[in-house]
């Protein structure tokens, strides 16, 4: 429990010193914070608005044992949310920051961290978390993409998801799914890396987390909508591992541009570094992956894939 509890509070930690400074900053901390009270208020709602009574909440914490030694003891303050999904913990000591994770049989775990910054405001957040229901996981295909490496510059290369690979003569794919074009413009600009689909109807949408649901283990909404995909995507900024997308391929028309047939998935991450997740049923916009049944087999042990 304590290995599991000082991973889960350097993870927290580390999300939230990277989402609250700009980059090439770094917080002042000073070298012992001495002991002070500090109150947790958890208010846990579901996916109608709805407040869950009896989620299990741990509010948990980092204590230095001693000034500069980098060694740090790890404790919590657990409990369940009343009739009003709320649950309040309360300490006094020399921690600088709160891990916080609410669980319950049936919904994906959330969790978020919290630092006090060495500001008595700080030592009394408030926190309102979302617990999204476990629906109906299924298989998928899913692969995680750690790097992204066209093949070929300045050219549209295709990619098969059932696959997982580029289609040939670059790899063993044979269905193009989508196409990536990397354009290098000047070794001052960088480049242009852009996702584009072969089908009329084909396309990608990109889709925000709102801050409740953040830390929850399941990001997305559990079904793709049904429209709403632009035909071709492109971005010049550097990993953006927050950025989401839902995307529908193999689409077929009617007459009047209607969707006869279409499949969907969804892409964590940016279009350099990713993990998709595609939905080989027919007209199934379902997007809510079983990790212990991936269609993709033989993947190498970075591209496997744990969440949903």
């Amino acid at each position: 429990m304590i290995m599991k509890t000082a991973l889960i509070l350097l993870c927290l930690t580390l999300t939230v010193l990277t989402n609250s400074f700009t980059f090439g900053q770094a917080p002042a901390i000073p070298a012992q914070l001495g002991p002070h009270s500090w109150t947790a208020t958890v208010k846990v709602a579901g996916e109608d608005g709805n407040p869950i009574v009896g989620a299990n909440v741990s509010v948990q914490y980092t204590v230095p044992t001693e000034p500069d030694s980098g060694d740090k003891t790890y404790g919590e303050v657990k409990g369940k949310t009343d009739t009003n999904g709320m649950f309040s913990a309360s300490h006094t000591d020399n921690s600088w920051g709160l891990g916080v994770v609410v669980e319950k049989t049936g919904y994906y775990n959330t969790q978020m961290g919290h630092q006090f910054y060495f500001d008595e405001k700080n030592r009394h957040p408030a926190f309102t978390l979302l617990l999204k229901k476990i629906g109906k996981p299924i298989p998928l295909y899913a692969k995680q993409i750690t790097s992204l490496k066209v093949p070929e510059f300045n050219k549209a290369i295709g990619y098969d998801l059932v696959i997982g690979d580029w289609v040939g003569p670059y790899g063993n794919g044979v269905n193009a799914d989508l196409f990536f074009t990397e354009k290098h413009i000047d070794p001052q600009s960088g480049y242009i890396l852009s996702v584009s689909f072969p089908k009329p109807g084909d396309g990608i949408q990109e889709f925000t987390v709102p801050n409740a649901e953040k830390g929850s283990g399941f990001r997305s909404a559990h079904e793709a909508p049904i429209d709403g995909y632009q035909r071709e995507l492109s971005q010049t900024v550097a990993t953006n591992p927050n950025r989401n997308f839902y995307f529908r391929v193999r689409t077929k028309l009617d007459e009047n541009g209607n969707v006869v047939s279409a499949r969907y998935g969804k892409i964590y991450g940016d279009l350099a570094q990713f993990t998709y997740y595609f939905n080989p049923t027919l007209n199934d916009q379902n997007v809510e992956f079983n990790p212990k049944q991936n269609l993709l087999s033989g993947l190498q042990p970075l591209d496997e894939v744990s969440a949903p």
